[in-house]
C-alpha cells in the first residue's frame, strides 16, 4: 500500500470520524428499539383486549418507556460524548492541570445529566429506588416518595425496614444470596406497608448494581397491580363460587378452564379431572358434534340452547349453556366461554308434568260425561271431547266463547251464574237440548265451583251428562210396570167373566131343547156370541198369564190367530183388514207370551203405519215353512220406510213416530227375544209400497239337530 493510501485511510480514521459513526449506531440501535416495542404492542394488542382485566394499557405503556429509554440514552449519549471531547481534549495537553474553564464545563455536563436522570425516573409511573445490600434508601423517584406519602430528603438514607411491615428482613436475606448470583429477579411482591393493614401487590425487576465486579446495591423498579390483584381474585372467587358452572372451551369443544361447581354437577372430585376428559368423553351422543364446540353458522354473538353432557356414572345431564365465541383479529374463533345451568331436574319435572297432565287428559277424555270448565267471566276454558258423542259438536266450537253464546239451556247458565257467584258450591240441574243431528236429548248437569291453590274461587266445573236413554228406560219400566198391572187386572175379570159366560152357554144349550124355531135361532146367535166372548177372554188370560219357565212346542199359526183375536176391536175399529191364511207349518220351541208380544208389536205397528196415510189398510200375514226355519211376513201397505231409515229401525230407542206415540224399543225387543231363539227379523221396503218384516224361527228338529 502507498503512503498516500494509508495517509488517507488514517484522516477518514480520526476520533472525531469515530465519533460520528458510533452516534449513527446509536441512533440506529434507538430506532430499532422504538419499532421493536411498537411491533410487540401491535400484535399482543387483539390477545390482551380477551383478558377480563383491563391489560389493553400494556402495550401503549411499553411503547411509551422504549420512547423515553431511547430519549433518555440520547441524551446520556450526548452527554458522553461531551465528557469524551473534554477528556480528549486534555489528553492532548499532554498531562496538564485543566483550566478552571474546563472544569466548571465538566461540572455542568454532569449536573445536567443527573438532572435529566433523575427527571427520568420522576417521570416512571412505576416505583423506582436504590438501596445497598443492608436496606438502605440510596434514592427513588417521585411516584416511590408519594407510595409513602414522605418528602425525598425523609426517605433517602434511611432503612427500607422503616416503611415496609411485610415482606420481613429475614425473608429477604433467605432468598439474597440466590439474588446475588444471578445478579437479577423478577416477580410478584406481597408488600404491606407500617400503619396500614391493606396488602399491595407490586410487580417488581431487581438489577444488581455492581463495582469492581461487586454488588454493592440493587436497583428496584416495581409496577402496582394492586388492583389487577384484587381484580383477579375477586374473578376467581366467583369463578369458584357461583352454583352455575363456568367453563373456557377451544372451538373443537375441549374443556380449557372450568370451575368447581361444573365438576361437581358432573360427579367428579375436582375439576382437573374434567379438563383431562376429551370433547367424545364429555358429549353425552357419540357420533356426533362437541356438544361444547361450535355447532351453529355464526360463531359470533352470544348463543344459548340446551345441551347434553355425561356424567362420571354415564348417565346423561342436560344442561342450558349460555355462551359466546372469542374472536381474533381476523375474525377467527380462539375459544368459547360461557355458563351451563343444570336443568335436568327441571326436565324431569317437566316430564312428569306432562304425563300427569297428558294422564288427566286421557282420564277426562274417557270419563262418560262431557266435562266443562267455566270461568269467572262465563267463558269456556276447557270442553272434553266427549261434547262429539253428547252434542255432536268440537271442543274448539266452545272454546273461548261465553256459555250465554251457545245453546245451553237458561237452567245451566243460571245454575253456573250462581256458582261463579259465590252463592253456591254445588248444583244440579236437568235441561233438554238439540243434537247436531237435530234429535233431542236429555241432559243432566252436576256443577261445582273450582279453586286455585290459595283456595279462592277461580272458575266453575261441570259435568253434564245424557239422560235420554235413561228417561227412556223409565218410561219404559212405568209402561211395563202400567201393564203388569193391567194384565193382573185383566186375569181377575178374565176369571170373573169365564162363570156367567159358562152360564150362559149352558142355560142357551139347554133352552135349545124346548125352544121354537125363532128362539132356537136367537139362542144359536146368543151361543156364538157366548163362545166369542169366551174366546176372547181366553186370549186376554193367554197374554196376561206370566211366561212359564223353559220352553215348549208352539204352532205358529194358533199363536198369530190368538194374537190376531186380542186386537181384533183396534183393527176394526180403524178399518184394517187382517188377510190371514193359516196353512200347516211345523212346530217351534219357544216362550209363547215372548212370541206373542213379538206378532202384537208388529201388528200394531202395522195399524199406525196405515192410519197414518189412509182411512182403511190391509195387513197381510203369511207362513211359510223351509227344512230349517218357519218364516212368517207382516206385509201392509202403509207409509213404508225411507231407504235412509230403515238401517237404524231396530236400534234402541230409534223412532220415526211422532212424541208420545213411541219409545224407540219396540223392534229392538223384538230383535232381542228373537236371537235367544235363534232366529231373527229382517226389514224391506213393500213391492208395492208400504214395509215387510220376515220373522225367522227355527224348527225343533233343526234346534235338536243344532244341540
Amino acid at each position: 500500500m502507498s503512503e498516500k493510501n494509508k495517509a488517507d485511510s488514517t484522516s477518514r480514521r480520526t476520533p472525531g470520524h469515530l465519533e460520528r459513526e458510533e452516534s449513527q449506531l446509536w441512533r440506529w440501535a434507538l430506532m430499532f428499539l422504538v419499532l421493536l416495542a411498537t411491533g410487540l404492542a401491535a400484535l399482543a394488542w387483539d390477545r390482551l383486549q380477551d383478558f377480563p382485566y383491563h391489560l389493553g394499557a400494556i402495550p401503549v405503556g411499553l411503547v411509551i418507556l422504549s420512547i423515553l429509554f431511547a430519549v433518555y440514552v440520547y441524551g446520556r449519549r450526548r452527554e458522553v460524548s461531551e465528557l469524551k471531547s473534554l477528556l480528549h481534549d486534555l489528553e492532548e495537553r499532554s498531562g496538564a492541570a485543566p483550566s478552571p474553564e474546563q472544569l466548571d464545563q465538566l461540572s455542568q455536563v454532569i449536573s445536567r445529566s443527573q438532572k435529566s436522570f433523575k427527571e427520568l425516573i420522576d417521570s416512571l409511573e412505576d416505583a423506582a429506588f436504590a438501596l445497598s445490600l443492608d436496606g438502605t434508601l440510596r434514592t427513588v423517584n417521585r411516584s416511590m416518595s408519594d407510595l409513602l406519602h414522605l418528602p425525598y430528603a425523609e426517605i433517602v438514607g434511611r432503612k427500607l425496614d422503616e416503611f415496609v411491615e411485610e415482606p420481613v428482613r429475614a425473608e429477604i436475606e433467605a432468598n439474597l444470596g440466590r439474588f446475588l448470583e444471578k445478579r437479577h429477579w423478577a416477580g410478584l411482591v406481597n408488600v404491606r406497608l407500617k400503619n396500614s393493614t391493606r396488602v399491595l401487590y407490586f410487580d417488581c425487576t431487581l438489577n444488581a448494581i455492581v463495582k469492581d465486579d461487586e454488588v454493592v446495591g440493587t436497583s428496584v423498579l416495581a409496577r402496582d397491580v394492586t388492583s389487577e390483584r384484587e381484580k383477579e381474585t375477586r374473578f376467581t372467587e366467583l369463578f369458584e363460587t357461583l352454583q352455575e358452572g363456568i367453563y373456557f372451551s377451544s372451538p373443537e369443544g375441549k374443556l380449557l378452564d372450568a370451575n368447581s361447581a361444573l365438576a361437581t354437577m358432573l360427579g367428579y372430585e375436582t375439576k382437573e379431572q374434567i379438563l383431562a376428559l376429551s370433547p367424545e368423553q364429555l358429549s353425552f351422543s357419540t357420533g356426533q358434534a362437541a356438544a361444547l364446540g361450535n355447532v351453529g353458522k355464526s360463531p359470533s354473538g352470544v348463543r344459548q340452547r340446551e345441551i347434553t353432557l355425561r356424567r362420571k356414572d354415564g348417565a346423561a345431564a342436560i344442561f342450558m349453556d349460555t355462551s359466546r365465541a372469542i374472536l381474533d383479529g381476523y375474525g377467527n374463533v380462539i375459544r368459547y366461554q360461557g355458563t351451563l345451568v343444570d336443568v335436568t331436574q327441571r326436565r324431569g319435572i317437566e316430564k312428569k308434568l306432562r304425563e300427569q297432565e297428558r294422564f288427566q287428559r286421557y282420564l277426562l277424555e274417557s270419563f262418560p260425561d262431557l266435562i266443562l270448565v267455566i270461568g269467572l267471566d262465563e267463558s269456556y276454558q276447557f270442553v272434553s271431547s266427549r261434547i262429539r258423542d253428547v252434542l255432536g259438536g268440537k271442543p274448539e266450537d266452545l272454546l273461548g266463547k261465553k256459555v250465554t253464546e251457545t245453546e245451553h239451556a237458561p237452567e245451566l247458565i243460571a245454575l253456573c251464574r250462581e256458582i261463579l257467584a259465590g252463592r253456591m258450591t254445588f248444583g244440579a240441574c236437568e235441561y233438554g237440548i238439540r243434537h247436531s243431528d237435530g234429535s233431542w236429548r236429555m241432559m243432566r248437569a252436576s256443577v261445582s265451583a273450582l279453586h286455585d291453590a290459595e283456595r279462592a274461587l277461580s272458575g266453575a266445573i261441570a259435568s253434564i251428562r245424557d239422560i235420554t236413554i235413561e228417561r227412556k228406560f223409565e218410561a219404559q219400566v212405568i209402561e211395563s210396570e202400567r201393564l203388569a198391572a193391567m194384565g193382573q187386572m185383566i186375569g181377575g175379570f178374565a176369571h170373573e167373566l169365564n162363570n156367567p159366560l159358562t152360564s150362559i152357554l149352558g142355560m142357551a144349550d139347554l133352552l135349545q131343547d124346548t125352544a121354537s124355531d125363532e128362539t132356537r135361532k136367537q139362542l144359536t146367535t146368543l151361543q156364538h156370541e157366548a163362545r166369542r166372548a169366551a174366546e176372547v177372554v181366553q186370549n186376554l188370560l193367554y197374554f196376561s198369564r206370566p211366561p212359564a219357565p223353559g220352553r215348549n212346542p208352539i204352532d205358529p199359526g194358533e199363536l198369530i190367530e190368538r194374537t190376531i183375536h186380542l186386537h181384533t176391536y183396534s183393527l176394526r175399529k180403524n178399518n184394517i183388514t187382517i188377510d190371514f191364511l193359516r196353512e200347516p207349518v211345523r212346530l217351534v220351541s219357544g216362550d209363547a207370551h215372548q212370541l206373542m208380544q213379538i206378532f202384537l208389536n208388529l201388528v200394531r205397528n202395522a195399524e199406525q203405519a196405515i192410519r197414518e196415510t189412509r182411512d182403511r189398510g190391509t195387513l197381510r200375514i203369511r207362513c211359510s215353512n223351509s227344512s230349517q226355519a218357519v218364516s212368517i211376513t207382516f206385509q201392509d201397505d202403509g207409509a213404508g220406510i225411507s231407504a235412509e231409515v230403515l238401517p237404524y229401525i231396530f236400534d234402541p230407542f230409534y223412532t220415526t213416530k211422532r212424541p208420545g206415540r213411541g219409545t224407540g224399543l219396540g223392534l229392538s225387543i223384538c230383535k232381542a227375544i228373537l236371537r235367544e231363539h235363534g232366529g231373527g227379523i229382517e226389514a224391506t221396503l213393500g213391492p208395492g209400497g208400504g214395509a215387510v218384516f220376515t220373522v225367522t224361527l227355527p224348527t225343533m228338529k233343526a234346534q235338536t239337530s243344532h244341540a
